[in-house]
């Protein structure tokens, strides 16, 4: 019993067996939400991939850990466990019509995006019959498509401390639309449009400064394009020297 007390065990995992299950009418009460309870599937889940049987079992304890064992995420279970708490936030839901020989056919397309606003951010677009498993099944292939991103203070006007925006330019692109996020000092806020900023609040970054070309009003490309952005920022080689200098920090903020 003491060996099983002492076995270390991922966050979400913990969280969810120190969370009292209360019942309502014999059933488990929840919350409002899309989909079943994240908690509830983490007491209850069997894991299928020897990732996830490694998370279960202790051998991994963060998200770093399991992206360093270059293993694919195919498991929503796993981000719970490693990274509780994450939000989520619907940034698009279409309706497409279409006329069929058998009447008319109606698809929703739906664009989520999750977060920790700490630096790990995922970006998901899913088509479906009905909206509400449309949602859910966005926001699962959202977190199983969820990324480290870097911060920093590359503008010459920050001071010292964690980086709160990007430590150099990078642009991304998705269809016409091009997004640059350029680095700017403490305080400034996030100057870019509505849709930009649901993506880079839900990763952490709290300044910025933007440039977009292309046909912006286009809201799944804009997002995209702020999200591939963030990506490239990954794709860079960056000294020891420069990360110091720019006070990078990778994923989460730890003082």
């Amino acid at each position: 019993m003491s060996d099983e007390e002492n076995t270390p065990q991922a966050p979400g995992i913990a969280a969810a067996w120190a969370q009292p299950e209360e019942t309502e009418g014999g059933r488990p009460r929840r919350g409002r939400g899309v989909g079943p309870d994240p908690m509830e599937q983490l007491r209850n889940w069997t894991p299928k991939t020897r990732l996830g049987r490694m998370v279960q079992s202790g051998q991994i304890l963060t998200i770093d850990d399991a992206f360093a064992t270059g293993i694919p995420i195919r498991e929503v279970e796993i981000i719970d466990a490693l990274i509780p708490g994450l939000e989520d936030d619907i940034i698009n839901v279409n309706m497409i019509q279409r006329m069929t020989d058998s009447g008319r056919r109606v698809r929703f397309n739906v664009m989520a995006c999750v977060g920790n606003r700490d630096g790990y951010v995922g970006l998901s677009i899913v088509k479906g019959k009905e909206v509400a498993a449309t949602i859910h099944k966005a926001i699962v292939n959202a977190k199983l498509n969820i990324i480290q991103i870097q911060r920093g203070n590359g503008s010459w006007e920050s001071g010292q401390g964690a980086g709160t925006s990007v430590p150099f330019k990078v642009t991304g692109r998705a269809g016409s639309t091009r997004i640059t996020l350029l680095p700017a000092p403490t305080g400034k806020g996030l100057v870019i449009g509505d849709t930009g900023r649901q993506v880079l609040t839900l990763a952490g970054v709290t300044d910025v400064w933007s440039r977009s070309k292309g046909q912006t009003r286009t809201t799944i490309n804009f997002a995209k394009a702020t999200f591939n952005a963030l990506k490239q920022l990954n794709a860079h080689r960056i000294t020891k020297r420069d990360e110091e200098t720019l006070n990078i920090v990778k994923g989460r903020v730890t003082e």
